[in-house]
C-alpha cells in the first residue's frame, strides 16, 4: 500500500474537509503518497488527480463543504464509466481508495471494488444520519445545530404574531434531523417518515394546545423524499382551521452548509485516521464508523441495506 486516493461524492456535508485533512495527514504519517480526486466519481473518470501533502490541507478543518468538490456522475453508474475510472486508478498506480459520502457513494464504491479489486474504505458523510454501522454520520450534528438555531429565530416571529409555523427539514428517508431539532426547538409536533401522523391527528394536537391558551406553535416536518410537501400539509390544516395564521419555512440546503461543529470535526478526524489504518491493515469494501465511541468497520452492503431505525427514546421525548 504505497499510494492512496481520496474523493468526496454525493451531497456535501459539514466535516468532509476535516475528513480529507485527516486522510491526508494520516497517510503522510504512515509514509504513503496521497492523491485527491476532484469532483467525485466524475473526476475519477476524467483522471482529475492532484497530489496532496500536509500543507495542501492546511486551514480547512473548520470549513464547510468539500474543497475537492462533489458531483453526481451518471456515467459512473454504467460498466463503461467504471472501466474508465479503473483505468485512471491503475494509471496513477493507486493501491487504495477512500470515499466520503452516503449510500449512493457507497453503492458505487462497492461496484468499483468488485470490478477493479482495489481496496476501498468509506467514510459516512451525510447529514441524514441514515447509514447502519455508525452512531453518527459526518454533518448530522452540525445540521441539527443549524436547524435548532433557525427554529429559535422563527419562534421570535411566531410569538410576535401568534402564528403556526411549519418548518421543513431535510431527511429523504429518515426523520433523524427532525426528531433531534424538534426536541431542541420545542416543537409541538414532529412529523417523520418512520411514524405516521394524519392531518386530523395533528389538528387535534394543535387544538389541544389552543385550549390551554397556546397562541403560537411550531411543527417540524421531515421532507421524506418530497421536498416542499409541507406546503400541502399546511394548506390542509388551513382549510380545516382557517383561524390559524399558517406560515411555512423550508430550510433546504441551508442545512448542508456552515462550519462543522466540534463534534463533527472530531468525528471526521477519527474516521479519516481509521480509513487509512484500515487500508494498511488490509481491510476493503467497508465503511469506517463509530459505535459506542469505538471505531468499527461495516461492510458497504450492510451499511447501505440495513434500515437504521429512528431513535425511539428521542421520539418519545
Amino acid at each position: 500500500m504505497k499510494r492512496i486516493a481520496v474523493l468526496t461524492s454525493g451531497g456535501d456535508a459539514p466535516g468532509m474537509n476535516a475528513a480529507i485533512r485527516a486522510v491526508v495527514r494520516a497517510g503522510v504519517y504512515y509514509e504513503k503518497e496521497v492523491f485527491g480526486v476532484y469532483e467525485g466519481y466524475e473526476g475519477l473518470i476524467a483522471g482529475n488527480f492532484v497530489k496532496l501533502k500536509v500543507r495542501s490541507v492546511n486551514n480547512i478543518l473548520h470549513r464547510g463543504g468539500t474543497f475537492l468538490k462533489s458531483a453526481r456522475s451518471e456515467e459512473f453508474r454504467t460498466p463503461e464509466g467504471r472501466k474508465k475510472a479503473i483505468k485512471q486508478l491503475k494509471k496513477k498506480e493507486i493501491d487504495g481508495l477512500v470515499v466520503v459520502g452516503g449510500d449512493g457513494t457507497f453503492t458505487g464504491a462497492m461496484k468499483l471494488s468488485e470490478e477493479s479489486g482495489i481496496p476501498i474504505i468509506g467514510i459516512p458523510g451525510t447529514i441524514d444520519n441514515d447509514l447502519a454501522g455508525t452512531d453518527y454520520t459526518l454533518g448530522f450534528d452540525t445540521a441539527t445545530n443549524t436547524v435548532a438555531h433557525a427554529i429559535d429565530q422563527i419562534r421570535d416571529t411566531a410569538l410576535s404574531h401568534n402564528r403556526l409555523f411549519f418548518i421543513e427539514v431535510m431527511g429523504r428517508n429518515s426523520g433523524a434531523i427532525a426528531v433531534r431539532s424538534g426536541i431542541a426547538g420545542g416543537a409541538v409536533a414532529t412529523l417523520i417518515p418512520e411514524k405516521d401522523m394524519s392531518t386530523e391527528a395533528l389538528i387535534k394536537k394543535l387544538d389541544k394546545g389552543g385550549k390551554r391558551g397556546k397562541t403560537s406553535s411550531l411543527v417540524v416536518v421531515a421532507e421524506a423524499g418530497s421536498p416542499g410537501r409541507t406546503y400541502t400539509l399546511a394548506d390542509d390544516v388551513k382549510k380545516s382551521r382557517p383561524e390559524f395564521d399558517v406560515k411555512v419555512t423550508v430550510l433546504g440546503h441551508l442545512q448542508r452548509g456552515g462550519s462543522p461543529s466540534c463534534f463533527d470535526r472530531v468525528l471526521a478526524s477519527r474516521l479519516g485516521v481509521a480509513a487509512i489504518e484500515g487500508l494498511i491493515d488490509g481491510k476493503k469494501d467497508v465503511m469506517a464508523g463509530i459505535e459506542n465511541d469505538a471505531v468499527t468497520y461495516t461492510t458497504f452492503k450492510h451499511a447501505i441495506e440495513t434500515p437504521k431505525p429512528v431513535e425511539e427514546e428521542a421520539f418519545r421525548v
